[in-house]
């Protein structure tokens, strides 16, 4: 992917804001999670499944034991460094929820993926489901919108992923797709 001179000078204004200065390198470079956000169309829907299949590959590398503490702990420090990236970012670009930020549809799938064997097709499901719910941000998910900063950018997702996460688990005690 190559970005013309007024892609860059685009990049550059979504990044600084008179009231909020610029956003530090770490920020943007978390909170797009490494330039995913640009992606077009549905950066979102890119960011999960990037993290789908970063996870179903790296996942693969460990015991399966080991795997699900991994995943809890990369998916709580993902959602703790997120909100405080996307807090940085959204104020300095005065959006309160940039499209571009998509760290929380990274935070999300991963708490989606907990649980879920490395099955291509667990994983497809989660992937799924996730954006689904994501979308339609069922009760109190788009109520978490409203908190300030990050934590409203973030934890809606947070709480999207929460739903799927029963709901896979729910899938897997039945057998659906054994």
């Amino acid at each position: 992917m190559t970005l013309r001179v007024n892609q860059i000078s685009r990049l550059h204004v979504a990044y600084t804001h008179p009231a909020g200065g610029p956003a530090p390198a770490w920020a943007r470079y978390v909170a797009t999670f490494c330039g995913i956000g640009y992606l077009k169309p549905g950066p979102g829907t890119f960011a999960s499944l990037a993290t789908a299949l970063l996870w179903f590959g790296l996942g693969s590398l460990l015991a399966p034991k080991p795997q699900q503490i991994v995943l809890v702990i990369v998916a709580a420090f993902v959602t703790l460094l997120g909100i405080r990236a996307a807090s940085r970012v959204s104020a300095a670009c005065g959006n309160k929820d940039p499209q571009f930020v998509v760290i929380d549809e990274v935070a999300g799938q991963l708490i989606a993926l907990i649980g879920v064997p490395l099955v291509w097709k667990w994983a497809l499901a989660s992937f799924i489901l996730f954006r689904i719910f994501d979308m339609l941000k069922p009760p109190p998910v788009r109520q978490l919108e409203r908190l300030p900063g990050g934590n409203g950018i973030v934890l809606d997702d947070v709480a999207a992923g929460a739903y799927v996460l029963v709901i896979m688990q729910v899938l897997i005690r039945v057998g659906m797709f054994s």
